[in-house]
């Protein structure tokens, strides 16, 4: 990607160019505990030549935000000022409304705490659209998408090697572990910048975050809001977070044991066992501050932003654990905008069955369960069951090996029956999720070819990977853009 002009347009949808390459746009806009920022990129729709399969390539970014605070009205999200900061990025980018294509928006750390960040999450998408992701605080899918957006092309080019993304802003650590390419496993922690807010002129605290309290109570610090925060106290409680980060790395559960560790941890991160040492890449904020220091540049003083941000880079440069293997990814900083534009959305196959394209889009649709051919009858009724009484339709995401006419044959009318003994066939959409490539056949094996009156989708050629909720887009060129979320770890 080149560093486009602040305010290029990123314009709308393109025509096909005269290959039959289609240019859509993407978006990523992250809300995190300090910092909000947006990038559009535009691709490429492009039908590879050996598969006929549809895939995003020729990423160009179009625009780039500055880097914006997140804004606060005392203990809630100011919504009108997000939302200003939401449409003035849409204006300079040139997005007009519906154009864009894929991507999404997520709200993290301390700003998805707010009382109000659901609220956000609606303004958000009343501006994107309603099949784009976005969410309030979904810890694995920011691990996810933060590895994706930094240390995914290091982890392809290392392909033996286990690689540990750790995205540390203002209210989280949020780590990843990948191998070529594909996060194997996630987790979170509440270490960050700015669970202790200072001036940074008096360094008397402004506010303290409920793990920074628990912190202080576990150092003995004797300090709350107005009290000034003295240079060792700081380095204090950036010590300790160094020693949180360090045990996950090292898989040693017994250090969170004791409640202050206990308070700062959002998801469990377990790596396998005997896994080798992982190489470590760094992003979001404090990560930029780290590799400055790696790179020899000087960093700002401390309580430069209001916060321990400082701190904590210097005491994770002095963790001999945290810096013995250390790469550098091309993307540090906007991981998670970037990691939201490029992979946040998944294309289905070219073989969809879809009797009822006006059905879309359909946003917020749980995965109910994991089924295979394999699969007790027992197991396809729970299913039948939990779709029935999800009123806004649900999804069950579908295990194949076997791709022949009689296989799919034999699995489609043992879900048809289980639909039927589950009760009258319900109004809402049944969605069924498969990697492999056989939509249209599994869908007309389940209907009957049109026998059974089910509003039934099957998207082909897209990966769950253990996520919790979808979001389907509009049909465009014969195939879906599909999100994921809630996954996990």
């Amino acid at each position: 990607m080149h560093d486009p002009p602040r305010g290029a347009g990123a314009g709308a949808t393109r025509a096909p160019d005269p290959g039959g390459t289609r240019r859509v746009t993407l978006i990523g806009v992250d809300f995190g505990s300090t910092t909000a920022s947006a990038v559009v990129a535009s691709a490429a729709l492009t039908r590879a030549a050996g598969t006929g399969r549809v895939e995003i390539g020729a990423l160009e970014e179009r625009y780039r935000s500055e880097m914006a605070l997140t804004p606060f009205a005392g203990d809630a999200v100011d919504l009108d000022a997000a939302a200003a900061l939401l449409d003035r990025w849409l204006a300079e980018a040139g997005v007009e409304p519906g154009s864009l294509f894929g991507g999404g928006a997520i709200i993290t750390g301390l700003a998805a705490r707010r009382r109000n960040a659901d609220a956000l999450a609606q303004r958000i998408r009343a501006r994107l659209g309603e099949a784009l992701l976005a969410v309030a605080e979904d810890p694995c899918l920011e691990s996810w998408v933060a590895f994706m957006g930094s240390a995914a092309p290091l982890s392809r080019a290392r392909p033996g090697e286990p690689l540990v993304n750790l995205d540390i802003g203002g209210g989280t650590t949020n780590l990843a572990l990948g191998l070529a390419g594909e996060v194997q496993r996630t987790g979170c922690l509440l270490v960050g910048a700015r669970h202790v807010a200072l001036d940074p002129r008096s360094r008397r605290i402004q506010a303290l975050s409920p793990e920074a309290q628990a912190a202080f109570d576990h150092l003995g610090l004797r300090r709350g809001p107005g009290d000034p925060l003295s240079q060792a106290e700081a380095e204090a409680v950036a010590a300790f977070h160094v020693t949180l980060l360090e045990a996950a790395l090292e898989g040693r559960a017994d250090a969170f044991a004791a409640p202050a560790a206990a308070r700062h941890v959002l998801v469990p991160f377990v790596l396998p066992e005997g896994a080798a040492a992982p190489t470590l890449t760094f992003s979001g904020g404090v990560g930029e501050l780290i590799y400055a220091g790696l790179a020899g540049r000087p960093l700002p003083e401390p309580a430069h932003h209001g916060d321990l941000g400082v701190d904590l880079a210097r005491a994770i440069l002095a963790s001999a654990r945290l810096t013995a293997r250390v790469a550098t990814p091309a993307s540090m900083g906007r991981a998670t905008a970037y990691g939201l534009l490029r992979h946040a959305t998944q294309l289905s196959g070219a073989t969809l069955f879809l009797p009822r394209p006006a059905r879309l889009p359909l946003r917020d649709l749980p995965i109910l369960a994991r089924l295979s051919p394999a699969s007790a009858d027992a197991d396809l009724d729970r299913a039948a069951d939990l779709f029935r009484r999800s009123p806004r339709g649900a999804c069950l995401e579908i295990v194949l090996d076997d791709l022949s006419a009689p296989a799919l044959r034999h699995l489609g009318g043992r879900l048809a029956g289980a639909l039927r003994r589950a009760g009258p066939i319900p109004d809402h959409p049944l969605v069924l999720l498969t990697a492999r490539n056989a939509g249209k056949a599994l869908g007309g094996y389940v209907t009957g070819w049109g026998a059974l009156p089910l509003d039934l989708l099957v998207i082909d050629e897209v990966e769950a990977r253990g996520a919790r909720f979808v979001q389907i887009g509009q049909l465009c060129d014969q195939v879906l853009p599909v999100s994921f979320y809630g996954m996990t770890p």
